[in-house]
């Protein structure tokens, strides 16, 4: 007689790979201030990618278990809990989240620049130049980042887009994403960032679907890289 199948683990992937990185310390006995291997080896060890591994290990810091002195390495904390209790979730995937927000503005400023008019184009700019501003000034310029993608959903005149294209956005104040955003995010970050929006701006003003699409899918892909730690900084 066949044994019951196990239920399939539905928890999101870092928190299965921070599991192992649990196992791994606890199996090689690796005592508080231990460092643990280079990145690049404990991706190959666990056999997953590395972006997937900069999730595990945020969120292992974040419960505790590690941290990450920039420039140095990962090292084990002391652990107050003994029990060999399942790392918690500490917001979507931003990996993931990066994946969903292609998916969906790919398709909205695609509908957007077919209905595009003068009055919203100029709410569009307007965000734009509020983000200039803001860049010229030192100050954040996340909030005008949001408006400025908002602005584009509202042309499709489609609640639901608008709120789902808000709702992704805004995953990025969850515990996980915020650590990711702090250890990665400067001024030339956010001056790539800024020419990418420019982009989607002129490609809207041209009436340019494709264009359009392009512009946003090269926004959302360099943000990704920027954000999961492919290049050197990052934003939304």
């Amino acid at each position: 007689m066949l044994p019951p199948a196990k239920p399939a683990d539905t928890r999101r992937l870092y928190q299965q790979i921070a599991d192992q990185i649990r196992t791994f310390i606890r199996e090689g006995n690796l005592p508080p201030g231990a460092r643990l291997p280079p990145e690049r080896e404990l991706a190959l060890q666990l056999c997953v990618s590395r972006p997937s591994l900069r999730e595990a290990l945020i969120a292992l810091e974040i419960d505790g278990r590690i941290e990450i002195r920039m420039g140095s390495g990962v090292y084990v904390c002391a652990s107050q809990d003994t029990s060999e209790r399942a790392t918690p979730a500490v917001g979507e995937s931003p990996s993931e989240m990066m994946q969903a927000r292609a998916m969906l503005e790919g398709s909205v400023v695609t509908l957007a620049s077919a209905r595009v008019t003068s009055q919203q184009l100029e709410r569009v700019k307007n965000c734009l130049e509020d983000m200039r501003q803001d860049g010229l000034h030192g100050r954040s310029q996340l909030e005008n980042d949001r408006r400025f993608h908002l602005a584009i959903a509202e042309m499709t005149e489609n609640s639901v887009l608008v709120r789902l294209v808000g709702e992704l956005f805004d995953g990025r104040h969850s515990p996980i994403s915020s650590r990711m955003s702090a250890s990665t995010e400067d001024s030339q970050a956010w001056k790539a960032a800024f020419a990418e929006h420019e982009a989607i701006y002129r490609a809207l003003e041209a009436r340019d679907p494709q264009a359009a699409v392009a512009a946003m899918l090269h926004h959302l892909s360099a943000s990704h890289a920027r954000w999961t730690g492919e290049t050197q900084a990052s934003v939304p």
